[in-house]
């Protein structure tokens, strides 16, 4: 066993021990030249569902920030946000947020339609900002952001966590360290069971009380209220039921490949050093749910990098795991395959390999690092560590899996002047469409 791998198992049994960690963002003394090390961040928060909440909580235990504005569309959002954050201001349009000089940074965690437009216009407004994963609903979108952020000097962290989390932050040193071998192949996946009635088929109605549906929907297409679509179920105590539907419908979001999967290609990317896919090809389909969400209840994705594949599975109808893993990534080298998760590391020697068995087991609240990292890096004016960049090429390899299984072609992706090669179906798809006034 080499050194390195010695130094590396040493690393981890001190990790799970809980005496050792990461650091993430910077020291007290390199804070920069916004704010001093002891000022405090206002912060405000656009869209205080059930993602918004936990966010909230997040900045709100943090010794240097303060929640000073919250807003959303639905009422009943604010009005649990508000008895949590006694003293914000509430507004049901962002805007008002937005306009307010004395907050610093902004928390977005509105449906996937809204994100470029809250991050390009908090930019503008000089806002830094921390938006929620997937980056964008459009390709599109994302390299605008990206320019906004660049175009004022803003700090913009998106929402996949998982780079701020130890265990993906050492799967990601095994395999840049070449003690893998080789990489040819790298699956990642989720698994689960919600046949046969998945989230229902309600009937159009009336918006329910305090809900601005007109500003919910933004610059997604006109259509009525359906509770599907709208997603959000509140029991008497104001606590959700289970996580917002409207993921499922194209208008507002990209189903399971950027809900989950952006998380996981993302660490893919990070992990092997490339920005994105050369081709890409889907196959599946809406086979055996019954219930009227658009997105497939069967995917595969299958990647193609200059050395490598990589695949994206989904399945909503069986439950069977992988190894006993119902979500993760496995990264498959010459010497040995390495399994990561959110909460565990395990790497398994090929016949013959010098590599030993390694596995590690680790409790930890990557969100709070992720926060922190945003806060540190609004003093420092540094890149955070998911920076808009990074977010913008994760969530297009998420949406190109979408586009080529919506137009059911093999999509060539030019990384460069980001088009379809050949495909204007595709591109259409890459720009997307916004409904007026809310256009980028």
């Amino acid at each position: 066993m080499s050194d390195q791998t010695t130094s590396r198992r040493n690393f981890i049994k001190t990790l799970a021990a809980g005496t050792a960690g990461l650091t993430l963002g910077l020291s007290a003394s390199s804070y920069g030249n916004i704010l001093g090390a002891n000022d405090g961040i206002r912060v405000g928060m656009i869209g205080i569902g059930r993602q918004g909440r936990g966010l909230m909580g997040q900045v709100m235990n943090q010794s240097d920030a303060e929640v000073v504005a919250l807003s959303d569309v639905y009422k009943p959002n604010l009005e649990y946000a508000s008895a949590e954050a006694s003293s914000a201001d509430t507004y049901t349009d962002f805007r008002k947020v937005l306009d307010r000089d004395d907050i610093d940074a902004v928390v977005i965690a509105t449906p996937d339609h809204w994100h470029a437009l809250n991050t390009i216009m908090a930019c503008q407004a000089g806002k830094d900002v921390y938006v929620e994963k997937p980056l964008s609903r459009y390709i599109d979108e994302g390299r605008k952001m990206v320019e906004a952020a660049r175009n004022h000097n803003r700090v913009v962290q998106t929402g996949t966590m998982q780079r701020s989390g130890k265990v993906f932050q050492e799967a990601v040193e095994i395999v840049q360290s070449g003690d893998l071998g080789p990489i040819s192949f790298v699956r990642t996946w989720n698994y689960g069971n919600s046949y046969p009635d998945g989230i229902g088929n309600p009937e159009n109605s009336n918006p329910p009380e305090g809900l601005d549906w007109d500003m919910w929907l933004g610059p997604a297409q006109e259509r009525p209220y359906n509770m599907n679509r709208f997603g959000v179920i509140l029991n008497e105590e104001m606590q959700y039921q289970r996580w917002a539907s409207f993921r499922w419908f194209w208008d507002y979001a990209g189903g399971m490949m950027t809900d989950w999967g952006v998380h996981l290609l993302d660490i893919v990317q990070w992990a092997m050093e490339v920005d994105a896919p050369q081709s890409v090809s889907a196959v599946g389909g809406k086979f055996h749910i019954q219930d009227d969400r658009e997105t497939p209840d069967t995917l595969t994705a299958t990647y193609q990098y200059p050395d490598f594949v990589c695949t994206y599975e989904n399945r909503v109808c069986n439950s069977k795991t992988l190894d006993g893993n119902g979500y993760g990534i496995e990264f498959h080298g010459t010497e040995g395959s390495l399994f990561v998760d959110r909460g565990s590391l395990k790497l398994t020697p090929e016949p013959g390999s010098k590599l030993e068995p390694l596995s590690m087991q680790v409790e930890e609240n990557s969100v709070h690092n992720h926060i922190r990292n945003f806060l540190d890096c609004i003093k420092s004016r540094n890149k955070p560590i998911a920076d808009v960049e990074i977010g913008h090429r994760s969530t297009t390899t998420a949406n190109l899996g979408n586009i080529a299984y919506r137009t059911k072609e093999r999509i060539e992706w030019d990384s460069e002047t980001e088009k379809v090669k050949g495909s204007e179906a595709a591109n259409q798809l890459v720009r997307g469409s916004h409904r007026e006034p809310w256009t980028l």
